[in-house]
């Protein structure tokens, strides 16, 4: 994650307020004393994460923000949640134009250090999977599975303990003092997981019948309607409203799968498709864990060591759902993304 002084938060609150401004509006509206080489640097800084771009030359070189900043844009994740939803500003109905901006800034998403630490996370990874009999990993992923399966379920109110879980799973035998639907939701999971891992490179490209199908899978038999809403819900914390009509759903999820098809570095699709399944609520129930496990898939489709979120704290990911939901950030999301996969590079396959 990038790091800015205050005078280099204060320039992009600047451009948030004024859309486009030359070096020397920029000078006279920061209202401090700074020399014109500070402040080059500065802005050289914000040019070089892409936060903000640059037109004209000489006297007539104007900047302004990037594309890209909407969607990693810095802010206060504990200052942006001390304000109620009903205060907070937000945007409140879905951005159509979501696709093309993710289609157009999709490079970008992840920095360079970023991805280069992502590829020797996964470059371990790969290397532990080559030192190990089929058996040890078939046992890691059942592990993994067992612990992403409780997580997953847990981050949906699910009150099954990780110890519970495994007894479930291996014997068979249901916790006492927890309901059916809480086992079924678990083995769910399983089954689902079971089903990426057996043609992980059927997952490559993802299409709108493959969400559909592990959304099925994952809510079979918990009284979910299958198909896409066509009605209105509401999302707990945020006053964020999701498509109401099953036409735009259906073209939201189409478009949401060519997106993220177009996306050429695997951790960059996973982090999209989990955001944006998410986003689109296209089913009455089941959407995050459905984001969750297709995200999982792609990684598994590229040879990328999934995520079993085991480490996450639950309301800080809530938190980081929510962000994108209002105001479409995926900076936090992208920072327990990686923090995440960090967690099972070094926790699995050891």
């Amino acid at each position: 994650m990038f790091k800015l002084n205050p005078r280099q938060e204060t320039i992009l609150e600047l451009f948030l307020k004024y859309s486009e401004l030359d070096i020397a509006s920029i000078e006279r509206l920061l209202n401090e004393s700074i020399s014109r080489v500070t402040l080059n640097r500065d802005l050289t800084y914000l040019l070089k994460l892409d936060l903000i771009i640059r037109y004209g030359e000489g006297k007539n070189t104007v900047y302004k923000l990037s594309p890209l900043y909407k969607l990693i844009q810095p802010i206060n994740i504990k200052q942006y949640f001390s304000v109620i939803p009903d205060k907070r500003f937000i945007e409140e109905s879905f951005n159509f134009n979501i696709f093309k901006l993710i289609d157009k800034v999709s490079e970008k998403i992840f920095s360079s250090s970023e991805l280069e630490h992502i590829e020797q996370l996964n470059n371990t990874y790969r290397s532990n999977l080559k030192q190990h009999s089929k058996t040890i990993i078939r046992k890691e992923f059942e592990r993994l599975t067992i612990d992403l399966s409780w997580k997953s379920s847990q981050i949906e109110g699910n009150t099954y303990s990780l110890l519970d879980t495994e007894t479930l799973f291996k014997v068979g035998i249901e916790a006492k003092g927890h309901s059916k639907e809480e086992a079924k939701m678990l083995l769910n999971h399983k089954h689902a997981l079971e089903y990426i891992l057996e043609k992980p490179a059927y997952f490559k490209k993802i299409t709108p019948n493959k969400i559909i199908e592990l959304h099925s899978m994952l809510t079979k038999g918990l009284y979910i309607n299958p198909n896409f809403r066509n009605s209105l819900v509401g999302i707990t914390g945020t006053n964020y409203k999701p498509l109401d009509n099953v036409f735009q759903i259906s073209d939201s999820i189409k478009s949401l799968s060519e997106t993220v098809n177009k996306i050429k570095e695997p951790f960059t699709k996973a982090l999209t498709c989990s955001a944006l399944i998410s986003y689109i609520q296209a089913f009455e129930d089941g959407n995050k864990r459905t984001s969750r496990i297709t995200s999982n898939a792609l990684l598994l489709a590229y040879n990328y060591c999934p995520l079993s979120y085991r480490s996450i704290d639950e309301t800080e990911y809530k938190k980081a759902m929510i962000l994108f939901y209002e105001r479409n950030n995926l900076l936090y999301l992208k920072e327990l993304f990686i923090e995440q996969f960090e967690f099972a590079v070094r926790n699995y396959f050891q």
